[in-house]
């Protein structure tokens, strides 16, 4: 088994959750996701993104507004639907029951014994 390719499954999985979690903070241009999400240890590549923003943006829960740019093109910025708020609150949930479920079973077998007494 390659644990490569079950390290990029398992961090595949949170993408959308953290990606959106970035967004739930404020208005926010794709690169400062990229960003925010490289100080996390969590790279993402712009070829990436783009396709989850717009497919996030499709399902009605991003929205953006173009901004002029001093230095370039418009600027794409994207913050988050109503729809948006009320989709990650439903993904946090889960990720909280998720978390603590994986949590309890990774404990060591003496933490368990222990709690126990």
């Amino acid at each position: 088994m390659d644990i490569q390719n079950t390290q990029s499954q398992m961090r595949k999985g949170v993408l959308e959750f953290c990606i959106l979690s970035v967004i739930r903070q404020g208005e926010v241009y794709p690169s400062d996701i990229v960003d925010k999400m490289k100080a996390a240890n969590l790279n993402i590549l712009e070829g990436t993104l783009y396709p989850l923003l717009t497919r996030l943006k499709n399902a009605g829960y991003l929205t953006y507004r173009w901004v002029e740019s001093n230095s370039g093109p418009p600027r794409k910025y994207f913050v988050m639907t109503d729809e948006g708020l009320a989709f990650y609150e439903t993904l946090e949930s889960t990720w909280k029951e998720l978390a603590d479920a994986v949590h309890a079973l990774t404990q060591p077998i003496e933490a368990e014994h222990n709690n126990t007494l």
